[in-house]
Formats: structure tokens, sequence, C-alpha cells
């Protein structure tokens, strides 16, 4: 059987944090899918990640000369979006040639044991150039930025040769044919326009009564929205999360909370998170300048709107305001008076990140949450936490 095979090798995942620290550059969602989906769904055979020898090496981690003993194998960037055109390229390559793009080193290769000389080094013999424009994130505002397209593509391969159930006539819609509910999915007396762009309901999803819901939006599977929760165009609520009040062009990975009144915007929220009631974020200064935004060399303009990006498992006090271009690292505790800073490191006990929070007691308070929503932190949660509250 063919695999894919990603890699973070060449696409600098450290630029992605908070959100790479817990996971692979694939495993991001951004449209419907993760990246890792994406490419599962497009080309039709399943993905491993390339071993790099690091915290985040898991059970799916493979050495390509392993992979490749009885397969052709993909080598991928995973910071790489696939797209119709980039995948009909893929089908067509031959072993031992890649693809590259735009001036870029290789970013797709394909290989068969014959190829692979030594443990990471691969032999190829011819390049291949994709002349079309190549989806890619780099930094974290990546996310929001590219949403909206990346929703419109997954709605297509979401729902090709799908039939929607029913929109209940107690619902106010506009262009019913752009609107994708899943089995399961409850939607009452709310307002749907899809004039502009698709909206997907994943199964077992709910909308609740008095949501305006404006495409293109993806609803993941076991979502909600709570009711009267105005959502504006480029936003996705990942599975099982929860969401009210008012959302615009935001990504919320899976398994959060913005379950209350107030503003969130050009964000992106990770996993197991929860923002508390009345918590609202800045996405414009007003000064209306350029935005900048942490990151670990530095900081980078991510242009005029950019609002908080969340790493998985932090959680905010009721009616935190976060400043513009604010980067809260894995599992803080955000509380305190005013704008929070600009950046919130990772395991910080309030907003001035002065104090931290303990181990233990993390893990304790993580194990809550997510038995709220019937599930366990897991040894591989826990290791990859340690690590992280030992080095970063």
């Amino acid at each position: 059987m063919n695999k894919i095979i990603f890699t973070e090798e060449f696409c600098q995942p450290e630029n992605l944090r908070p959100f790479t620290l817990t996971r692979q550059l694939q495993d991001i969602r951004i449209g419907i899918l993760t990246i890792r989906e994406k490419w599962e769904k497009m080309l039709g055979i399943p993905s491993f990640d390339k071993k790099e020898d690091d915290y985040k090496d898991l059970d799916r981690s493979v050495h390509p000369g392993e992979a490749a003993t009885d397969s052709t194998c993909f080598l991928i960037n995973g910071n790489i979006l696939p797209t119709p055109g980039l995948v009909k390229k893929i089908n067509k390559l031959k072993n031992g040639e890649f693809i590259t793009a735009q001036g870029r080193e290789g970013i797709v290769f394909r290989f068969t044991n014959k190829e692979v000389k030594e443990k990471h080094k691969i032999q190829v013999r011819k390049a291949v150039i994709f002349d079309e424009e190549i989806n890619a994130i780099y930094f974290p505002w990546d996310i929001f930025k590219m949403n909206d397209r990346a929703i419109r593509q997954d709605f297509e391969l979401l729902t090709k040769k799908r039939k929607s159930q029913p929109i209940s006539k107690t619902n106010k819609v506009t262009r019913p044919s752009n609107i994708f509910i899943a089995k399961g999915a409850r939607v009452e007396h709310s307002i749907l326009n899809a004039s502009e762009g698709p909206i997907y309901i994943g199964k077992n999803a709910e909308v609740m009564e008095g949501c305006i819901i404006r495409g293109p939006v993806a609803l993941c599977e076991g979502a909600c929205l709570k009711m009267g929760t105005k959502v504006y165009p480029a936003t996705t609520v990942g599975p099982y999360s929860v969401v009210g009040g008012e959302i615009k062009n935001s990504v919320l990975f899976g398994y959060s909370n913005k379950a209350h009144d107030g503003y969130l915007g050009d964000s992106v929220i990770g996993e197991w998170c929860n923002l508390g009631a009345g918590t609202t974020n800045s996405n414009l200064k007003n000064t209306a300048a350029e935005v900048k935004v942490w990151t670990p060399k530095g900081e980078k303009n991510a242009g005029v709107k950019c609002g908080v990006m969340m790493g998985d498992y932090s959680r905010t006090a009721v009616n935190t305001a976060i400043n513009t271009g604010t980067v809260i690292g894995v599992c803080c505790n955000v509380f305190g008076s005013g704008l929070t800073p600009k950046y919130i490191p990772s395991f910080s006990w309030g907003s001035e990140g002065v104090k931290r929070y303990e181990l233990e007691k993390a893990f304790t308070d993580i194990q809550n949450w997510k038995k709220l929503k019937r599930h366990s932190i897991t040894d591989s949660e826990m290791k990859i936490l340690t690590y992280i509250f030992e080095h970063y």
C-alpha cells in the first residue's frame, strides 16, 4: 500500500508556536479538516510522520527506510495544503522524482526502498516543476488568513456525492444549495446566509435558536453554537467545541469553549481551551497600524488585523481583555486586570508570566476539563507537556 510520510524538516515549525509545541504541523486544523486529513482524503492513502528523534515522535512516527520496505512513499512537507492541481501532479510522479514550486526546494518526494540510501537520506533524480500557487502556512496568523479558502475547498471535498439533511423550515435561509447539514445535526430557528460562501454543519453538531451565520463557516462534528451566537465568515468551530457571543474569521481547533458573550476575531484557539465569560480580544490597533506579533525569532508583522493565538490547554478568567496580536502559550491560566501582555509564556499562572503553573496541578486541571467532554488525559499528552514544561 502507498503511504504518505509527513516531514517538518524544511518547514521551520518553531515559527508556528504555540501550536507546534504540542502537535505536528500536519495536525493543524484549517478549513474543516486538518492538513493530514486533507491529504489522506485527496490522495486516498494513509499517513505517517517522519521520525525526527524528538519529544513529538509518537506511534505514527517512522523512518523513511522502514516505511518504504514494502511501499511506495510520498514524503510531503507538513505545512503544505493540498490542491486538486498539486494532487494531480503528485499522481504523475515516478520513483525518485520530486516536486518544486516557486523557487522552493522539494515539497513532495516519491520514493521506494531503492531510493533510500541512509537512515535520513533519500536519493532523488529529477525535479518536476509545479507552476501553480502553493498554499502553505508559515506563521500562526496564516491559519485564519487562509481559512476562507480552506473552508471552500474542504466543503467541496466533503460534500461531493453526498446528500445534505433537509433544512428545517423554522430557519431563514439564503442559497440552501450552498448549505450542508450532516447526519444527526440539529439546526432550528436560525438565520443561515450562504450567498457569499458555504455553510457546513457537521455530524451531531447543534445550532441553537437565534443564531446568525454568514458563510463560509464550518461547524465540525459535535460542535455547538449557543443561542443567539453571531458567526461571521471564515470561521471554523472545531469538533466538540462550544461557541457563543460573536466570532469572526477565527479557528478553534477542537474541544474548546467560548461559550458566552464576548468577541473573538482574527484568532486561532488550540484544543482544550476555555475562554471565560465576557472574554474579548482586540484584533485592530487604535492607530490601525500593522500588528506586530511575538515569534521565537522576534516580532513579525501580521497585517492590520490580528487577534489572539492561544496554545492548547490554556484558559482565561471572566472578562479577560486580550490585547491585539497576543500570543498565549500552552497550558496557561490567564487572569489579571487591564489588557493582557502581548506574549504570555507556556505554563503561566496569571497574565504576567511571573508565576508558573505547577506541572502536577496542570495535569489535574486538564483532567478535570477533559472529564466534562468524557475524555481523559493520555500518557502521550503528559509526556509532551512535561517536555514543554522543562524546556520552554
